[in-house]
């Protein structure tokens, strides 16, 4: 039998009672902070596979009504601001495999990306992973519809996708990763950035576009073209950056995704690659994410470009933030996220921009505290346009992974006028859970 979600809040209660003593300490550029902690989902039930890769967004209409998912076809939704939540079961006949991807347009309706698996053989068939499927809910998270899909392109793979919407005219931006064959070694075999855009609130999606310059293999490796995130400029220009052979690349729009660069932009050398080995941890990888500032701040345009690599050593892993103040066509040294001292791993950022603030933040895993395996989750924010950052411990107490327990590929991050709501996973043993912090920074 299932834990129910007052089971989950009773199991996080210890946690929830010290949050609320909250406390704050500066020290140099580190906050120490108790943030409240909620447990949305912990593993057991029916589902076969246990929470985790959650992806988070707060509705811009409404920023109590807040809507998440988890592997393999779990939805939440919360109308408080995510004090509590409720659990459903995403269906679709198109199959539902993982890689949740959540966002929210500007009428507060939510968009929920993942995998496909039409015959329900979680895995076993060849059409499974042959479309990126999107369903949409326009009552706040409770119902979803049976969704339309993009990149059908049988019995090429489809994988790794997320969205962007453009408050101006609402449309969606995608990109994600075809497989010729996934996971293949015939080097006749090639991976490639995809684009596709709807203009109709997801109803039908225009056909696939190619859009990185260099294509790499199929292994899921670092010569593996992957980690496309697209972003929109305050103009309704699409930024999409992505790794490849130890660089992240950048390709650009300025008509609706018609037409794109004829050579792709070297953001930054991403020395040792996107794929790297975390103690404890299943796999680990520090694909880069995109975000653009949309507010009306000093920063409009800006865009920001986060991922994480080991050019300091095996043993120590580190957040980076580039920046471009010109449309993409040049780029500011990366700067180091995490402000401590060198020799401990940061994993799994993600990074998101408050579009009323321009604020920048970025939320990751960090052992800065420990001298084993333990974890503890962290959030970075810059007031100054990613020049400095302000770090500060968000999870009321850290975890030990098992490499043996399959933890995700990333986390998630959605913020709306200085109200944040981060997701991650915890294991706990071979216990998988999933978890937000009640943030609030002006």
């Amino acid at each position: 039998m299932r834990p129910s979600i007052i089971t989950c809040l009773l199991l996080c209660l210890p946690i929830l009672g010290a949050c609320q003593r909250k406390s704050q300490k500066v020290v140099g550029k580190e906050i120490s902070s108790n943030f409240p902690n909620v447990c949305i989902d912990s593993s057991g039930g029916a589902f076969s596979t246990g929470p985790c890769e959650p992806s988070i967004a707060i509705s811009p209409v409404d920023s109590n009504v807040i809507v998440a998912g988890a592997i393999l076809n779990r939805v939440y939704y919360s109308h408080n601001g995510g004090l509590t939540w409720q659990r459903k079961t995403l269906r679709s006949t198109y199959g539902v495999y993982g890689d949740p991807v959540l966002i929210a347009d500007p009428k507060g309706h939510f968009y929920y990306a993942h995998l496909s698996d039409p015959n329900n053989k979680m895995g076993g068939d060849a059409n499974w992973l042959d479309r990126i499927v999107i369903q949409k809910s326009t009552d706040r998270g409770m119902n979803w519809s049976n969704g339309t899909f993009a990149g059908m392109h049988h019995p090429k793979d489809q994988d790794k996708h997320w969205l962007a919407i453009d408050p101006r005219d609402e449309s969606i931006s995608m990109t994600w990763t075809e497989f010729d064959k996934y996971d293949s070694r015939d080097d006749k075999d090639k991976s490639r950035i995809l684009f596709s855009r709807s203009t109709d609130g997801g109803q039908s999606w225009s056909e696939a576009l190619n859009l990185s310059q260099f294509e790499g293999n199929c292994l899921d490796d670092d010569l593996t073209t992957e980690g496309a995130v697209p972003a929109i400029g305050p103009n309704g220009e699409i930024y999409v950056a992505w790794a490849y052979n130890n660089k992240i690349y950048l390709d650009r729009s300025l008509d609706g995704g018609k037409t794109w660069l004829a050579q792709d932009q070297v953001v930054a050398d991403q020395p040792g690659g996107w794929t790297f080995d975390i103690p404890g941890i299943y796999r680990a990888n520090g694909l880069p994410i995109t975000a653009t500032d949309l507010s009306n701040g000093p920063n409009q345009g800006a865009i920001y470009v986060n991922w994480a690599d080991q050019r300091n050593g095996k043993n120590d892993t580190d957040i980076w933030l580039a920046k471009s103040s010109d449309g993409g066509k040049t780029w500011g040294s990366p700067v180091r996220v995490n402000n401590d001292a060198a020799g401990k791993h940061q994993f799994f950022s993600w990074l998101t921009v408050d579009p009323v603030s321009g604020y920048v933040y970025v939320v990751f895993y960090d052992r800065r505290n420990h001298s084993d395996e333990s974890t503890d989750v962290y959030l970075a924010f810059s007031k100054d346009g990613g020049k400095t950052f302000t770090n500060t411990k968000i999870s009321q107490s850290p975890f030990r992974p098992s490499k043996e327990v399959f933890f995700g590929d990333y986390n998630h991050l959605s913020v709306y006028n200085g109200r944040i709501r981060p997701i991650w996973t915890r294991l706990d043993g071979s216990k998988l859970s999933v978890w937000t912090a009640l943030i609030k920074i002006r």
